[in-house]
């Protein structure tokens, strides 16, 4: 065999290696876009929960005028902070008074928002990750622009300059909040209309 034949099948596997290496790359390459492609649906999820939750309660508290200063006058919800559901349930078409209507939204909306509403085994599979609800508005209630914040924490670090004191004392979103998401639904409520 000549000498320049036997260079000739070597280049052919040579090919086949170099080959192999670009296709080993593009597939890693594919398996960490999906990796990030998941990490920002869930983080998606996450925020249309969040905007779905605050825009839930805003009308809860549109439609209970009278009520408008019990909503306002809770810290934070989440986290189980209501306890047990009051009674009685106002959302089974029981006659509730505007305090007890307001008592039982706070707590359906901090089911909904911690995930026991939807469960897998008996554990909370729904809701958000470390979740808290503040609500703010004029003292006292009364006519005026009330703002339902809602945060939780993220997948990935962050650098956030909402200047939103809710949940930033918790330590449940990195020592400088890197972790906090947060989404705020401000809406103008008059309790006379």
């Amino acid at each position: 065999m000549s000498n320049t034949s036997y260079k000739l099948k070597g280049f052919s596997l040579l090919e086949l290696l170099i080959a192999l290496i670009v296709f080993s790359i593009g597939l890693l390459a594919i398996a960490g876009l999906q990796t990030v492609s998941k990490q920002a649906n869930y983080e998606a999820v996450q925020r249309t929960t969040a905007a779905q939750v605050a825009n839930g309660l805003l009308e809860d508290m549109r439609t209970n005028g009278n009520g408008i200063d019990i909503y306002a006058a809770v810290p934070q919800l989440g986290g189980a902070v209501i306890g047990a559901e009051p009674a009685p349930n106002c959302r089974d078409g029981n006659d509730c008074n505007a305090a007890q209507k307001a008592a039982h939204d706070l707590w359906f909306w901090e089911q909904v928002l911690d995930g026991n509403l939807e469960t897998n085994g008996g554990i909370a599979a729904g809701g958000l990750v470390l979740p808290g609800l503040c609500i703010t508005g004029p003292a006292g209630g009364g006519a005026g622009v009330y703002t339902v914040t809602i945060v939780w924490r993220g997948t990935a670090s962050i650098n956030s300059n909402v200047a939103n004191p809710c949940g930033v004392a918790s330590g449940n979103y990195g020592a400088q909040n890197e972790f906090r998401r947060i989404v705020q639904i401000p809406t103008f409520i008059d309790p006379n209309f």
